[in-house]
């Protein structure tokens, strides 16, 4: 496939991008096995409310929106890319890459599975492999939930689903104390620092 991306402009036009992906077959993409060079950023923009934003234009199409999802990875570096087989283009991420707009919680204990939906309508369930984390604010003890949708990738919860899985959480018996936390697969997640929910 001809590198569509390379060149002097370190910017690249959706054009581009569509061009670099018309061979690549339709369906899941294999983003993780894909090594390819980094070529630059795109002026692109996955905002905290997880609209996508190219060139300060929101992206209103939802078929294109699931299209560059498809082909979203986040690194090692900490830094997200939209990558094709021969190109690897940095983008901007303000807080989650998808946000978690629901979730089903089947089950009780140990034994309870949760379900998150995403807002493109991704289905993931939490547990070992895609685990529930939460950012605490040293000062404020504001959580910021997330839930790991595929390799690095997480959704970002809104805030009646961060409020449904408070409403299933249980309290457990620490070393350093009592800790408020959720199951989902066998695994228990803690929902903020020790001792938080008693504040």
């Amino acid at each position: 496939m001809e590198n569509t991306l390379n060149g002097s402009n370190p910017q690249f036009s959706l054009q581009d991008l569509m061009k670099a992906l018309q061979d690549t077959e339709a369906g899941e993409r294999p983003v993780e096995k894909w090594n390819p060079d980094y070529c630059g950023e795109m002026d692109m923009v996955i905002k905290a409310d997880g609209s996508w934003w190219h060139d300060g234009g929101r992206i209103t199409r939802k078929g294109l929106v699931n299209l560059f999802a498809s082909i979203l990875r986040k690194d090692e570096d900490g830094r997200t890319y939209l990558v094709t087989p021969v190109e690897k283009i940095g983008i901007q991420v303000e807080r989650g890459h998808f946000i978690a707009t629901r979730v089903d919680v089947e089950g009780e204990g140990e034994n309870q599975r949760l379900f998150f939906t995403t807002n493109l309508d991704e289905v993931v369930e939490a547990g070992a492999d895609n685990p529930v984390r939460i950012e605490t604010d040293p000062e404020s003890l504001e959580p910021a939930p997330f839930v790991t949708v595929r390799g690095r990738l997480e959704a970002a919860m809104s805030r009646p689903v961060f409020y449904e899985l408070v409403e299933n959480a249980v309290e457990i018996e620490t070393a350093e104390g009592k800790q408020l936390g959720i199951y989902a697969a066998g695994t228990f997640f803690p929902l903020g620092p020790v001792g938080a929910h008693e504040i």
